[in-house]
């Protein structure tokens, strides 16, 4: 019998002999390669399906199945038992849906495959109706399936916008800056490559997971052949009891493979007066949003860089005590969009980005992540991918301030979108089709 069958007949026996005020039951599971979980998850029957791996690499998890779900956080938070988690997230915010997508999803998972540092468990979670959890163990598979050797081939590239327009946004963006208050709008792309066959979106994702380090990565799916999956280094916060950490993850240049080009590309970039602008904007926002909440919000004196695998950021980290009688269901909504991934003031960037904007970003630079009584955590949904059978949607954003360029940030785009493209693909496709 494999180690996963054992954990799962472990967790049928337990759930029997489970007293009726259990609400949580975890299995130990002996052996796991790292590389079957993601093959693990796919084989599973059970929808939703979501991925998560937090940025330190220290926990892993796949959660299966719903026995709540939840359109607000609020009442999420109202239901929780000791140690359970309700993991989901928000969508990026429009005034008028439209349909768009779903704007939030939050669900407690019937089942949970969880890693702790090195050690793995199997877990359910138990509520009133105990048949739907017995149901959802008994449809469990324990086999993994190896995921292709190869993705599928690049057929054609197309941009929304294409350049002309993005050129043209990019100008009355300036213009709204120099003539409104507006002082600062991210404006987005979606690349839509068209493959010659279809792609899962575990199979990207587990190439990412390999390549791009320093990231949290994470996957949603809804239903069979659609997920929304990304490898993304920017935390929206992190909740440890009342401490908040949060950061200012802004301003951007790629990176060189020869080390003296690279350390050049990086001391441009920590000097540059529009950067360390672009990050302080982002800095200021976040510290008006936590202090209703907080006490003692402190920032770190000066931005420092992050260096992933094809880009280079800067940030400074905001840590800050979460007040005692502060409601922590209201801090998600308070922080997300930030200033990173809309704009500044937060109402004119997104009511730029709502009339000028030619798609709608669903979850892209939304937030994922998870929640329970003690500890919160949610990452910023960029460096992402809507997988769509034989479509894949990229998306990446640059920050439009005072001297910002249309060309410049154009090709920041196409460095932001090679986290993920590059796995499949040569940059130059993205060339192709300006």
């Amino acid at each position: 019998m494999s180690h996963f069958a054992n954990a799962i007949q472990q967790l049928a026996q337990h759930i029997e002999s489970a007293p009726i005020d259990a609400c949580r039951i975890e299995v130990p599971v002996e052996e796991v390669c790292t590389d079957s979980v993601l093959p693990w998850m796919e084989n599973q029957p059970l929808f939703p399906k979501f991925y998560w791996q937090s940025r330190d690499t220290t926990e892993e998890v796949v959660a299966l199945g719903q026995a709540r779900t939840f359109n607000e956080i609020n009442p999420a938070y109202s239901m929780l038992n000791h140690k359970q988690r309700i993991w989901g997230g928000y969508a990026f915010p429009y005034k008028d849906n439209k349909g768009r997508c779903l704007s939030s999803f939050f669900f407690l998972p019937h089942i949970e495959l969880v890693r702790r540092n090195q050690d793995w468990f199997l877990a359910a979670n138990l509520m009133e109706d105990r048949d739907a959890v017995r149901r959802a163990v008994y449809l469990l598979c324990a086999d993994t399936l190896p995921l292709p050797n190869s993705l599928p081939a690049v057929k054609n590239v197309t941009h929304t916008p294409r350049k002309a327009l993005w050129n043209n946004t990019v100008e009355l963006a300036l213009q709204a800056i120099t003539t409104t208050e507006l002082k600062k709008v991210v404006l987005a792309r979606q690349t839509t490559i068209k493959l010659d066959s279809a792609l899962k979106g575990v199979e990207l994702l587990a190439l990412s997971r390999k390549q791009n380090r320093h990231s949290f990565h994470f996957l949603l799916q809804l239903e069979q052949g659609h997920s929304f999956i990304g490898s993304t280094p920017e935390r929206l916060y992190s909740r440890r009891g009342q401490l908040i950490e949060t950061e200012a993850l802004a301003g951007t240049i790629g990176r060189h493979s020869h080390p003296a080009q690279d350390l050049e590309l990086a001391n441009w970039l920590i000097n540059d007066k529009k950067n360390l602008q672009e990050n302080q904007y982002v800095v200021d926002d976040i510290v008006e949003r936590l202090t209703p909440f907080c006490n003692n919000v402190e920032v770190d004196d000066e931005a420092r860089l992050v260096k992933l695998r094809r880009v280079q950021h800067l940030k400074r980290h905001i840590q800050a005590e979460l007040s005692k009688h502060a409601d922590k269901s209201k801090l998600l909504e308070a922080l997300q969009p930030t200033a990173a991934v809309a704009g500044l003031p937060r109402h004119l960037a997104l009511e730029f980005i709502e009339q000028n904007e030619p798609f709608s970003r669903a979850w892209y630079s939304g937030s994922v992540g998870y929640i329970s009584d003690q500890n919160a955590e949610f990452c910023v949904a960029i460096r992402s991918a809507l997988v769509q059978d034989d479509n894949l949607h990229l998306f990446a954003g640059a920050g439009i301030v005072p001297g910002s360029e249309a060309e410049h940030e154009w090709q920041e785009l196409d460095k932001k979108m090679s986290t993920l493209l590059s796995l499949i693909t040569e940059q130059s496709v993205l060339e192709q089709a300006s």
